[in-house]
């Protein structure tokens, strides 16, 4: 395969035509294996909330991670125009020997923020996601919901316009994540942030993106996308969300099916 070309984040005066572009990009891990990513194209709008979805295995956390620049893929290219991503996985990954201020000022401090202004702008981002008063508490006083927005306030805090989430709410329970798609949009829509968010539950890349991304599996492909004409907010169980959510399923199990899984 040819080699591959990952071009850096460019500085632009101008709004930039994309956030992230995915070009014909190819993983393969195993010579003698197929591919686990093949051919791939994303292009993904500045200020736009993609959500990513497929069944286990089909190289979506693989695709999140390439783009996050934490791997080289094998060939094709990506395109960050935006500045360096922030990531945010399934766990938290907070330090337990930090507060929750302490684990969001740790952030701060890699990207050269002074003490004083780091304690001020840490308080800042937990009001951001509702922890206000929260900076104290070490992270087994947290319940799961608020570790969550720790750990999203801790990719606030890289200051970046593109945040990469690898299904950070699929480990909580049906309220807690209720309420942080809620926070989440409300972010997104205040910060004008690009996401890619990574799922493999269709009622939740139905309620929470723009477009909707469907691969396939052995090799992972993008097999077809929906683009979601309803507003927000929009709630998980409202009709809308209900129907599109049954026609991705049918196509979701489709693609299951195929591969024999």
């Amino acid at each position: 395969m040819a080699q591959p070309t990952l071009r850096p984040a460019l500085q632009q005066q101008a709004t930039p035509a994309s956030s992230v572009r995915v070009t014909q990009l190819a993983q393969v891990f195993e010579r003698d294996r197929p591919p686990v990513l093949d051919r791939i194209d994303v292009d993904v709008a500045p200020g736009e909330f993609v959500c990513l979805l497929g069944a286990s295995g089909c190289g979506k956390s693989t695709l999140l991670s390439l783009i996050a620049g934490l791997g080289t893929p094998t060939s094709g290219s990506i395109e960050v125009t935006v500045g360096r991503p922030a990531l945010m996985f399934q766990e938290p990954a907070l330090l337990p020997w930090l507060t929750a201020a302490g684990n969001v000022e740790l952030a701060l401090k890699a990207r050269g923020v002074g003490r004083r202004e780091r304690r001020t702008e840490a308080e800042r981002l937990l009001s951001l996601v509702n922890l206000a008063g929260q900076g104290r508490k070490r992270v087994h006083e947290l319940s799961g919901g608020m570790r969550q927005r720790v750990a999203l306030a801790r990719a606030l805090a890289q200051d970046s316009r593109l945040l990469l989430m690898d299904e950070p709410f699929a480990a909580l329970d049906a309220i807690t994540r209720d309420a942080l798609h809620e926070e989440l949009i409300r972010l997104w829509s205040e910060q004008g942030l690009s996401v890619i968010f990574v799922t493999h539950n269709v009622r939740e890349a139905v309620r929470l993106g723009q477009r909707v991304l469907l691969m396939g599996s052995r090799p992972g492909r993008i097999v077809r996308e929906w683009q979601v004409g309803m507003s927000q907010p929009r709630a998980i169980e409202s009709p809308g969300v209900s129907a599109l959510a049954t026609e991705i399923t049918h196509h979701l199990r489709a693609e299951i099916s195929r591969h024999g899984r």
